[in-house]
């Protein structure tokens, strides 16, 4: 049997919630670039807004192995089709 240990700074996670054109979002892309490499890479838009407006970005991304993940509420909302570009989640309230 062999079992890999995945040590904690071989994942990263980046909660983003500007739009693409900010410096913020442009960080979390290129950080998020550059650790594709050395690990697991989970990003989640939380408004649907920075996800659709950064789709092409982030796809390319997601093609390297990002886990993209988009808010479904903000997208439901703003009448947006959910796609399998990126998981579409929500917060459970555990309602």
């Amino acid at each position: 049997m062999c079992f890999h240990v995945v040590a904690w700074w071989e994942k990263l996670g980046h909660l983003i919630s500007c739009l693409p054109d900010q410096p913020n979002f442009r960080h979390g892309h290129s950080s998020g670039s550059e650790r594709l490499a050395k690990g697991d890479v989970y990003m989640y838009c939380i408004d649907d807004r920075c996800y659709r407006r950064g789709e092409s970005d982030l796809q390319t991304l997601k093609e390297r192995g990002l886990k993209l993940y988009a808010c479904a509420y903000g997208a439901h909302r703003r009448n947006y089709p959910l796609s399998d570009k990126a998981t579409f989640r929500g917060i459970d309230r555990g309602e």
